[in-house]
Order: structure tokens, then C-alpha cells, then sequence
């Protein structure tokens, strides 16, 4: 992925926006959320959100079959024949499939025509393939489109440790214990720790953090797949969520920041390998493990959102200004599930 914006062999400086908007992190200006502050055009937002309808549309026949890899290979040929003819010079700097080695459009994959904005997608073709497969709610086919160097070139991780809510920013670090963040966030609210909601993914990586929240009182929402999901119901105003913690996938990790940024939320990130390969690659790319980045960081302009439905989804709460998501025909009809199953 070069040429990305601050590589993870250079630690540089937290990033400082001078755009309007509604709160800041330590360190940085208000930003906006503004659709016009997007350099992203309206016609080109058009063709992105028809391209993950096509991928989702080529998924859904699919849908309950039992293989995750022939979802994803539908909806990563349909979406590389869609983006192969809007109206862009664009680059792919983040895709699911090499994570689990799954079909993929390729980081550095051109797309478009090659004239118009010079844009950097990240991408997943079928977020919730398992789901999929199994006929399960949750599935969608999603993007993020922001110019060239906007994302945070994460290198080979495959993994990040993340902390988002809606902010404004309450003190909460994943330096700290968990107990400590949802007591910030609690009185931040003006609400007791036993009010908040916490999403955290079901897996064995994180089950100090799943003990954590439990000890510290909060409600706990488990799940098995759909992360991006669940931050969409973190930040949202009509979301259902209060905060997700744990580690989860790091080429989602790009396209949830698109969306917290959309929505004026709080994120920050840091390396989590879960593998002696992951660490192996990671340190020969320079990568510093202790560093925490901060959301101007993960995503450092307004980048636009674009979604399909390829199961039944909880998506209604994810419409924002830069977050669009299918309306039309299946897609449309799957979005607007009223709220989140536990999976």
C-alpha cells in the first residue's frame, strides 16, 4: 500500500484539522460532517453506492447456502465489474479478504476509468460472509471512498484493538482499564456504569475485555460477526449502543473509522496481531505495537459511506450526511431492521 498517508514505519505527529464541526479529540480542531465538505462528488457517491448494491445483489442468491468463499466471490466480482467504470482514477488500500483468506479486490487494485477524482476506497465486498452463508441477519456489502492519502496505511496488520463511542471526547483511552473508561464515559452521560451499553466481539481474544465490562456492572452486548454493525449503533444519535471495545479486523477498522468521522464519533486503534506472523510482519514494517491512533489519524478528511443490505440489517440509525445505504429493491428492504439480534 504505498503511498498511503503516514506509513506505519513513521510515528509522526497527531494530526491537527482545521475543519468546521461538532467536538475534539485531544489535540485536534472540531471537523465536519458536512456532505460538502466531502471532495468526494455527488455523482461519484451515486456510482459507489450502486457498485456495493451490485455486490450485494450478486451475493443474496447465495444467501443460506453454506459458503462463505462463493458469497464473497459473487459480490467481489460484481463490485470489481461496477467500480471498473465510474468516473475515477481510484486505488483499493483496504480489503477483507486477504485477513481471511478469502476472494478479494486486492490493496493498489486500480479502479475507474482512469479520469476524474484520484480516490482511495476501502473496502469490504461482503461484510458478514459467515452470516451470509448461514442465512443469518447482518450481511452487507460496504465501502469507503475518501482522496488519495486520506486512510492510515496499516501495512500488513490484519488486527486492531479499538475503542469507539460517539464523543465528545469523555477521557476514555485504551490505555486505561476498562472499569476506568466506563466509569469516564458514565459520568460523562451523567448516567450509572449499569446504564451503558458495551458491544464486544465473542472471541477468545477478548475475553479479559468481555470480564471487564461484566465486573465493572455494564450491560454487555455480545456478538459473533457484524462489528461494523455495532459502531454504526455506537455513534449514531438513534443507535443502540453506548461503546465498543476489543479487537477486531484491521481493514475494517478503515472503513468503521469513515463512518465514526461521518457521524462525529470518538475512535482510537491500536496494533493487536494474533499471530507469530502477524508480529513478524509487523516488525519488519517498523511498526510501533504501543501506539495509539486517534480518528483524525485513521481517517484525516471527510470520506463518504456507502452500504447495501445482503441480509437482514439494523442499518436504519447509520444514515448520516457521508453514509448512505441502499434503498432500493432487496437492499433496501433488508436495511431497516429495528435493532440489533445478540450474535
Amino acid at each position: 500500500m504505498a503511498g498511503l498517508r503516514k506509513p506505519l514505519a513513521l510515528a509522526g505527529h497527531r494530526l491537527v484539522r482545521e475543519d468546521g464541526g461538532m467536538h475534539r479529540e485531544r489535540g485536534e480542531q472540531p471537523r465536519s460532517t458536512d456532505a460538502s465538505a466531502s471532495a468526494i462528488p455527488e455523482a461519484l457517491r451515486a456510482e459507489l453506492l450502486a457498485a456495493v448494491e451490485a455486490a450485494a445483489d450478486a451475493a443474496r442468491p447465495l444467501v443460506g447456502r453454506g459458503d462463505p468463499n462463493a458469497v464473497d466471490a459473487a459480490a467481489v466480482d460484481a463490485l470489481r465489474a461496477a467500480l471498473a467504470t465510474v468516473a475515477a482514477d481510484g486505488r483499493i488500500v483496504a480489503g477483507e479478504g486477504e485477513k481471511d483468506d478469502a476472494p478479494m479486490l486486492h490493496p493498489g487494485e486500480r479502479f475507474g476509468i482512469g479520469s476524474g477524482p484520484a480516490i482511495d476506497v476501502a473496502v469490504d465486498p461482503v461484510d458478514g460472509t459467515r452470516l451470509a452463508a448461514a442465512g443469518s441477519p447482518g450481511a452487507m456489502a460496504i465501502l469507503a471512498a475518501a482522496p488519495h492519502g486520506a486512510f492510515l496505511d496499516l501495512g500488513p496488520a490484519h488486527y486492531l484493538d479499538k475503542l469507539v463511542h460517539s464523543g465528545p471526547d469523555a477521557g476514555l483511552d485504551l490505555t486505561l482499564p476498562v472499569r476506568e473508561n466506563l466509569a469516564r464515559l458514565a459520568a460523562a452521560r451523567g448516567v450509572a456504569v449499569a446504564e451503558l451499553r458495551v458491544a464486544v466481539q465473542a472471541r477468545a481474544r477478548n475475553a479479559a475485555v468481555t470480564s471487564a465490562v461484566e465486573a465493572a456492572g455494564a450491560r454487555l452486548h455480545s456478538f459473533e460477526h457484524g462489528d461494523v454493525e455495532r459502531v454504526v449503533h455506537v455513534v449514531a444519535s438513534a443507535g443502540s449502543l453506548d461503546l465498543l471495545l476489543g479487537i477486531g479486523g484491521a481493514p475494517e477498522g478503515v472503513i468503521e473509522a469513515a463512518i465514526v468521522r461521518a457521524h462525529d464519533g470518538f475512535m482510537q486503534a491500536r496494533l493487536a496481531p494474533q499471530s507469530a506472523g502477524e508480529s513478524e510482519r509487523l516488525r519488519r514494517a517498523g511498526a510501533d505495537a504501543a501506539r495509539i491512533w486517534m480518528l483524525d489519524e485513521l481517517c484525516s478528511v471527510p470520506a463518504f459511506v456507502a452500504i447495501a443490505a445482503v441480509t437482514e440489517c439494523a442499518l436504519v440509525p447509520a444514515h448520516a450526511a457521508l453514509v448512505q445505504v441502499a434503498a432500493r429493491g432487496a437492499a433496501g428492504a433488508l436495511a431497516g431492521s429495528p435493532g440489533l439480534p445478540e450474535r
